[in-house]
Formats: structure tokens, C-alpha cells, sequence
């Protein structure tokens, strides 16, 4: 089976070690389940929240070659976090006869593997809002005192560190503010001054690219980085942060009459902006399907003759001519999953849950090579404590050297199965019953308001939805579940996919 491998580190506490790390569990896991690695794509500095990242993307796109069959990450995470999104991404491997595969997770595609799977995911992503939280808090603090807090460091600046205060027991606190760069900030000066006289942007893109002169990223310039050169308030001495701008706080770089002109002359010859539609978030995407035809169900909108946008769940056969299934409304069908899902998650069925994804955990781990690396272990050590004996019994010098030389080898020998025994324990989730049950507890009694936990319900506990024209059966993660609802008579609103007001979403 051909693979890719799928590898990131984001700009929070890692590093390119960090990559190296993942590369070497996804090669030994390639290796031990005879898989063969055709390619890497690996993004740096990139966070996992949204799929917003080249060489993520361009995995998604290579997938449509059918070249490899699988996506080899070291965990779900180094993925996505959870997001709606990342069952997209994973729906459209999925249709190109590929999967994703974790080095350091096992799961198998059946219910109980998607239970464990489902929580897994919801997990990170809850501990990923979190973290988020208590980044953005130091963030917050970062702007109130106007230090660097993060991005890119524009041309002509640089950051120095400084000592802020002493933190608890004494300690240190190093923050990093921003400086003139002597060797770049006459660059920026002289960007502003040919584009107020007239010069174009190809004639200032010309003119730095033949210097060899690059942008702050060591790029060759375009039109949208002189356009955001000419932009940035940093260069006249604003410091920014959510809306509020703080003058005097930064070293200006340019005048604020030659930056302004730039402005202006920008602004004359700025084009109105394409209208922007709204995004929606479709919580059952990937997971709802047409009862009629088994084709998937997807989020579409449509906007009614008064200008109001409406929302449905869309089902493909229907654009395809070859089913008459209706478009049902997104607001009704998700409130009637998620209250359906809510019901299922009684302290009861909470019990059983938690109970059946520690024992898939256990079954798991006794289908792996454990056992057998147990057992070579043992037998190491039991030869090595017989080599030993013979050592220490042995009265001729040469043959005890040959003694030592074999006691050295199997220590080699017995260091790299133990090696691979923490490896292979390290492959499967060590989660407890109460965590399990706490975690559980955390998104049944999560607001229905809340999409974050309405998300999570349906992410951990719906398998498969079908729908058909008078009831839904809903397919759940827990044992062998499943629940039929009967669906009202309800006016269901189709929207034309001829026009550009109804768009599926993606």
C-alpha cells in the first residue's frame, strides 16, 4: 500500500525538531505495517485550527492522481483539530480511495473505532479552544503593553528583547518590541517615494527584484507585498491591536505625509471588493445521507426574493437528476439529530460507553506485537543472565572476552526491543473510565446553543444518518444503536441551483 506522510508544527512551543520527530514514528510505523512512503508534505509554523495550508492542500489535491491510498500523520491532530472541516478533508481522501492513518492512535473504521475516533477529535479540539483562550489572554497583554505579539516582522523592522519585569519567585520575563533595521528600513522609504512619484507597482516589483533586494519572508516582491508595505501603519509609528491604534510606539520609518499620499493614491486606484457571503457551519456534513439514493447529503443556501439567506441540507443525486429527494432545512434537521443525540447520552448509556472505548483500547493493544516483543525481551534477559554466569565462571582470558563481546551485543539487542516496546504502548490511547465519563458529561450537558458542543455530540456519537421522505434513522457509535424519528410534515423550501444564489458549501 503507498502512502504520503502529512507533517506540521505550529508556531506555539515547537520546532523543526518537531517535524523530524513525527517523520521518524510515521518511517518505523511505514516500516513495521509494510507500507511503502512515496511522498512528504510538510507545513511549518502552520496551525492545525483551519486547513488554510499549502502543502495540506496540495495533499488533498494529489490525492485526485490516485497515487497513494493512504495519509500517514503521527497523530489525528497533527491533522486537524477537530473541525467541521477536517471531516470535509477527510471525506474527499475517502471518495479518492485514500485514509488517514495515525502512527501513534489505532482505530479501525467500524463504530467502535469511530466512538473512540470521535472522542479523540473532540478532545483536541476542546483543549484546542482552550489553549486558544489562555493565547489569546497573552496576547491581550502583549497589546495593552504594545509588544510584539506574533505574525510576521514587517521590512525595515526587527525585534529586540527586553527585560519587562520580575515574574513569580523572582524570575525574569523577556518580551520582544520592535526596532528600526538599519539595513532594510531605507528599502521601505524608498518604496513609498517612487510610488508617490508616479513610478507603477511593476516598476518598483522591476526594480527591487533586479537589486536582489526580497521581502521580509526572503521572497522576490509582487503587487501584494509592496500593497501591504504601503499599508502598514507600523511604518509611521502606530502599533495595532484589536481596532485600538497606540502612536509614538513603534520607530516611524516613513513621514506621515509621503504615507498618506501613498494611501490615497492607493485608494484611487483600488477596485470596490467582490461581496463576501457569509460562512455557515453544517454540523452534519459527512454524516447525513439521502435514505432514497444513499448519496451524500451537503450544506447549500439560497436567498429568497425579500434577500433572506435560508439554509438546507441538499441531497447530490438530486443535482444529478436521478433522485427526487427534497432539500430539508438545515435549523430543523440539526436540532432534531442533536436533541435525539442528547437523549442517547444518559448516565446509563454514559457508563457503557466509557466502558466499551477503554475495552476497545485494551483489545487493540492485545492485537498489536506486543506480546511478542514481551516475550523476545524476556528471552533476552534470561540469555543475558546465562552469558553472565558464564562469565563469572569462566577462568580463561580470551574465551571471557569473547563472553563480554556477546553480553555487549544482546545489551544492544535488549535496549532496542525495549525501545520498541514503549513505542508500540505509546501507540494507543490510555484513557479512563472517569475521563471518558467526565468528558461525555462535559458536551450532554453542554448549552444546545453552543455549536462547539452540538459539533462534539455529533462528532463522537453519529455513525450514519439516512433520511427519507417521512422519518430518519439515525446510526450511532455506541455498540450497535439506532434510533428511527418521524419527521413532520413540514413545508420544505427547495432553492434552483441554476442561478448564483444557491451555492452548495464548501
Amino acid at each position: 500500500m503507498n502512502v504520503v506522510i502529512y507533517a506540521r508544527y505550529s508556531s506555539h512551543n515547537q520546532t523543526e525538531q518537531s517535524i523530524e520527530g513525527q517523520l521518524k514514528v510515521c518511517y518505523e510505523y511505514a516500516k513495521q505495517h509494510n507500507l511503502t512512503v512515496v511522498n512528504e508534505y510538510i507545513d511549518r509554523a502552520m496551525t492545525g485550527t483551519n486547513d488554510n495550508r499549502e502543502q495540506f492542500q496540495k495533499m488533498i489535491e494529489d490525492s485526485d492522481k490516485k497515487r497513494f491510498q493512504g495519509v500517514l500523520v503521527y497523530q489525528l491532530d497533527r491533522f486537524g483539530r477537530g473541525d467541521i472541516k477536517d471531516a470535509i478533508n477527510e471525506n474527499k481522501l475517502n471518495e479518492n480511495g485514500v485514509t488517514v492513518i495515525s502512527a501513534k492512535e489505532n482505530f479501525t473504521d467500524d463504530p467502535s473505532g469511530n466512538l473512540l475516533k470521535g472522542v479523540i477529535r473532540s478532545v483536541n479540539k476542546y483543549y484546542s479552544d482552550e489553549l486558544s483562550v489562555k493565547v489569546r489572554r497573552g496576547m491581550d497583554i502583549n497589546g495593552d503593553k504594545h509588544f510584539y505579539n506574533g505574525g510576521n516582522v514587517p521590512l525595515g523592522l526587527k525585534l529586540e528583547i527586553v527585560e519587562e519585569q520580575n515574574g513569580p519567585f523572582n524570575k525574569k520575563i523577556y518580551k520582544k518590541k520592535f526596532v528600526i533595521d538599519e539595513e532594510t528600513a531605507p528599502i521601505v522609504h524608498k518604496i513609498f517615494e517612487m510610488y508617490v512619484n508616479d513610478n507603477t507597482m511593476a516598476d518598483i516589483i522591476r526594480y527591487l527584484n533586479k537589486k536582489g533586494i526580497k521581502t521580509s519572508q526572503g521572497n522576490e516582491f509582487n503587487k501584494n507585498s509592496i500593497r501591504t508595505i504601503i499599508l502598514n501603519k507600523k511604518y509611521i509609528g502606530i502599533y495595532s491591536y484589536k481596532g485600538k491604534e497606540t502612536k509614538g510606539v513603534i520607530p516611524s520609518i516613513v513621514e506621515e505625509e509621503l504615507f498618506y499620499k501613498a494611501q490615497n493614491k492607493l485608494l484611487n486606484n483600488k477596485k470596490a471588493p467582490a461581496r463576501k457571503r457569509a460562512k455557515t457551519q453544517y454540523l452534519l456534513t459527512t454524516k447525513l445521507f439521502c435514505g432514497n439514493c444513499k448519496e451524500m447529503m451537503v450544506g447549500v443556501s439560497g436567498t429568497s426574493r425579500n434577500g433572506k439567506l435560508h439554509c438546507y441540507y441538499s441531497c447530490k443525486g438530486n443535482w444529478q437528476r436521478k433522485c427526487a429527494r427534497k432539500n430539508i432545512g438545515k435549523d430543523y434537521i440539526e436540532d432534531l439529530v442533536v436533541d435525539l443525540a442528547r437523549e442517547i447520552l444518559t448516565d446509563e448509556n454514559i457508563n457503557i460507553i466509557a466502558k466499551e472505548i477503554v475495552e476497545y483500547s485494551k483489545k487493540q493493544k492485545s492485537k498489536s506485537n506486543l506480546k511478542a516483543l514481551q516475550k523476545q525481551l524476556k528471552l533476552k534477559e534470561k540469555e543475558r543472565a546465562n552469558l553472565l554466569d558464564s562469565l563469572k565462571k569462566c577462568k580463561v582470558d580470551i574465551v571471557k572476552q569473547t563472553i563480554f563481546e556477546e553480553i555487549q551485543k544482546e545489551e544492544e539487542e535488549r535496549i532496542e526491543i525495549q525501545k520498541q516496546i514503549m513505542e508500540e504502548e505509546q501507540a494507543y490511547i490510555q484513557m479512563t473510565i472517569p475521563q471518558i465519563k467526565a468528558f461525555l458529561k462535559l458536551i450532554r450537558n453542554g448549552s444546545e446553543n453552543d455549536i462547539r458542543y452540538r459539533q462534539m455530540l455529533v462528532d463522537v456519537l453519529i455513525y450514519r444518518i439516512y433520511i427519507y421522505d417521512s422519518d430518519l434513522t439515525i446510526m450511532f457509535n455506541v455498540g450497535n444503536k439506532e434510533t428511527k424519528a418521524k419527521l413532520p410534515d413540514i413545508e420544505e423550501i427547495e432553492c434552483s441551483f441554476n442561478g448564483n444564489d444557491a451555492q452548495p458549501i464548501k
